[in-house]
């Protein structure tokens, strides 16, 4: 049965999963790059970067489950860019170039309507406004039974697992302390949603822990 995941979801010790201040400079957020170094030396991430090489091991195990068996990802606002209110125009197509790494339909939450958008390598962005139920809805349709990923950001992420929604979830705690920015866990009572800890692995640059429903 297909299920709704969050995977590679990297968090600092303090529990945050993207520093301060994102902007064009720092998409992640101040800091936020130092959270992902478990990932960035893989040879997944290597390879979605047109890169050769990369790292073997625990964290490669993790990068490569992290982005494979999916049919359909949901992003929140923040995560396609960092453009607030409504869309100025259509220049804004992600962070990613003309060939993001999704390669299937992405569900992106909004306010403010927009046309879809196909891009290279098979992504095509839609633009959902009625909420975090309705992009699911047509994430599962569209995955044609495989999973669907809840991609980020911090904010997103919360509010799928706040609802009861997510029946897996991956995260990746490194060994960085931000002090400030965006928190995933505040209001979260993970056991009393139903969560219990399956998998736990660690390496010099994470902890993973895998929960599930």
């Amino acid at each position: 049965m297909a299920k709704v995941r969050i995977a590679g979801f990297s968090l600092s010790i303090d529990g945050f999963g993207a520093g301060i201040e994102q902007s064009i400079d720092d998409p992640l957020g101040k800091r936020g790059r130092e959270l992902h170094q478990w990932f960035l030396g893989t040879r997944t991430f290597r390879a979605m970067t047109g890169q050769d090489g990369g790292s073997q091991g625990i964290d490669e195990s993790y990068a490569a489950r992290s982005m494979t068996g999916f049919g359909a990802f949901i992003l929140g606002r923040n995560m396609f860019g960092p453009v607030r209110g409504a869309w100025p125009d259509d220049t804004w197509k992600g962070w990613w170039g003309d060939n993001p790494p999704y390669h299937a339909p992405t569900f992106v939450l909004t306010h403010h309507p927009r046309a879809p958008i196909t891009m290279e390598g098979g992504t095509t962005f839609h633009f959902v406004t009625g909420g975090i139920g309705a992009a699911l809805e047509q994430a599962m349709a569209a995955a044609g039974g495989r999973d669907v990923k809840i991609g980020g950001g911090v904010s997103t992420a919360h509010q799928y697992v706040q609802a009861g929604l997510v029946d897996e979830l991956h995260l990746a705690i490194s060994p960085v302390v931000l002090g400030r920015g965006e928190a995933l866990f505040p209001g979260l009572d993970l056991p009393a949603l139903g969560y219990r800890l399956l998998e736990r692995e660690a390496t010099e640059l994470a902890l993973h822990v895998v929960l599930a429903r």
